[in-house]
């Protein structure tokens, strides 16, 4: 949340500023100065003001590894061990998250748990060894998404734990899916043209 001005901060409360000046001199509310000496106040004023508790969650650190149903025996163990090894150097303490799935898969559930839970603010950091990892396609929005609720990506950027062979696979799955449609579209198309022709399907 943004910081607020005291026009700003009094409007969202519906109150005067000379209200929110009489609740910073009783010592109700807290706000931030600029340099300007300007109020400036955030989402703790607010509650501070309304009165509401707030209690100061730890928020998770995450190391999440990801290897293709079809990747070789000992490649998650080993993406696993790397990440852990970095964490640590960082003096990082993680929890490990592993899943086997297609990277162009947008519907892994661990994936999509993890997506949620740094939406929900639960999540402070999360490890992966390359970008791929998390998402084969659309990482620049996951990467939105995390900054957007404060949560730092950490891509340590190994494309040794990030095998060449999985970029293949996943292109053939990509190649797989639209050929299907390609053909769908034809079929449709000839149908159409037989219907448009007068023609039975029998005949």
């Amino acid at each position: 949340m943004r910081k607020m001005s005291i026009t700003e901060f009094a409007e969202t409360l519906g109150v005067i500023p000379d209200t929110v000046r009489r609740w910073e001199r009783s010592g109700k509310i807290s706000p931030d100065r600029t340099q300007g000496g300007h109020r400036r106040y955030t989402e703790k004023d607010l509650n501070d003001a309304l009165g509401i508790t707030t209690v100061n969650k730890e928020r998770r650190k995450v190391i999440y590894c990801r290897v293709s149903e079809k990747s070789k025996p000992g490649e998650l163990d080993k993406q696993i061990e790397a990440m852990e090894i970095f964490a640590l150097g960082r003096g990082i303490i993680a929890e490990t998250i592993t899943e086997i799935g297609d990277g162009v898969d947008m519907a892994r559930p661990k994936f999509v748990r993890l997506v949620m839970d740094i939406i929900k603010g639960d999540i402070e950091t999360v490890i992966v060894a390359h970008s791929d990892r998390l998402t084969r396609f659309g990482y620049e929005l996951i990467e939105s998404i995390a900054k957007n609720h404060n949560c730092e990506l950490l891509v340590v950027n190994s494309e040794r734990l990030s095998p060449h062979s999985e970029v293949v696979e996943d292109l053939m799955h990509v190649i797989h899916e639209f050929s299907h449609r390609i053909e769908g579209l034809r079929k449709i198309k000839h149908f159409a043209e037989l219907v448009g022709d007068g023609k039975t399907l029998a005949g």
